[in-house]
């Protein structure tokens, strides 16, 4: 029994020995070369919340969450019977300022005729006046010469004055016609003035309308529905979320000596945990200007301590248009780096000829 147990000790040992050593021979090989650099992320794209300008009811929603749509397609309708009440009535009011500026030019019109005739009877009382001027002086030369009785003298001074004076009464008129004229012209203004306000009401109201119909600002995929018919959200309130599946990238963080030697559009390689074997080509879009810890994801204490720079690497838009039914987020991965691009991509991290060409 003895001696069982101490060969049987003698194999668990040896056995140990071996898988310690293959392990390490297996680290020894996957180690990536110095010029390597790594970091753990997830793949990311841009988020598009899909809000109601202004509050309301919701009427109708027009999509389901992971269904894919294009710019400009409906994506939710807002209820809008307020909105066409109020369009209504700011329409009713727009045609009763027409009317009004129709009324206020006929009343300049009206006004432009007394004045025409105000001038007219100014001439006439003029002429007038000559004739009594005429007609005294010519009274007064015969009264002089006994020809004419001082009554008839007085009579011609009496209409001379009185000529005079409905020169002075007309004058009033016509003053008071260009007034007037001034008056209504201003209530055309008011009036027009009027019309361009509800003009703008109605334009408002209209615009209202049109934002209540949500549509997609750019081609994506919804994510998640947030809000369902029926519910009431405020002004700015979600209604749903969608994925720009052509800005797809993943965030990683690396240390200060590794960033320092990459720059905006260096190349990059990203390997997903679902798919392992099938290698990614990114570009570096985004390096943080400031340093700052590393997230609690990463594993060991000594990470944690050491100040890193947050990196995002983008896939290709093209790369990402010929899979994008197979575009997920959230799928975790590492995203490799070269210090020194003068050095080749590893053998496992070479891009297989359709990928080199973009496919």
């Amino acid at each position: 029994m003895k001696t069982s147990t101490k060969w049987l000790l003698r194999l668990v040992i040896i056995a140990a020995i071996g898988w310690f050593g293959f392990t390490y021979v297996q680290s020894l090989v996957s180690a990536p070369p110095e010029h390597i650099a790594s970091g753990n992320g997830r793949i990311e794209a841009v988020e598009i919340n899909v809000a109601a300008k202004t509050p309301g009811r919701i009427a109708a929603i027009k999509v389901q969450e992971g269904q894919m749509v294009a710019a400009g397609d409906e994506l939710a309708l807002m209820d809008t019977a307020s909105l066409q009440a109020q369009l209504h009535q700011a329409q009713a009011q727009l045609r009763q300022s027409q009317s009004q500026v129709v009324a206020a030019q006929s009343e300049v019109t009206l006004r432009e005729s007394e004045q025409v005739a105000a001038q007219a009877v100014l001439a006439q009382r003029v002429a007038e006046l000559e004739l009594a001027q005429a007609r005294y002086q010519r009274t007064q030369q015969l009264a002089q010469q006994g020809s004419m009785s001082a009554q008839d003298l007085d009579n011609a001074k009496a209409a001379l004055v009185g000529a005079e004076a409905a020169i002075a009464a007309t004058k009033a008129q016509v003053a008071a016609a260009a007034s007037a004229i001034t008056a209504a012209q201003t209530h055309v203004a008011g009036a027009e003035a009027a019309v361009q306000a509800m003009q703008a009401t109605v334009e408002r109201i209209q615009v209202e309308l049109d934002d209540s119909l949500l549509l997609a600002p750019r081609a994506g995929r919804v994510q998640f529905i947030v809000a369902r018919e029926g519910e009431v959200v405020g002004a700015g309130g979600r209604v749903l979320n969608l994925l720009d599946l052509k800005e797809v990238y993943m965030t990683f963080f690396l240390p200060t000596a590794v960033v320092g030697k990459l720059a905006i559009g260096s190349e990059a390689r990203i390997l997903l945990d679902a798919a392992p074997n099938y290698v990614i080509p990114a570009t570096i879009s985004f390096i943080s200007d400031e340093a700052q810890f590393t997230p609690k994801t990463v594993e060991t204490a000594l990470e944690r301590e050491k100040l890193m720079f947050r990196v995002r690497a983008q896939v290709s838009p093209a790369l990402l248009e010929r899979y994008i039914d197979q575009v997920k987020t959230g799928l975790p991965g590492v995203a490799y780096v070269r210090t020194d691009s003068s050095q080749p991509w590893p053998a496992r991290l070479q891009l297989a000829a359709p990928q080199a060409t973009g496919e």
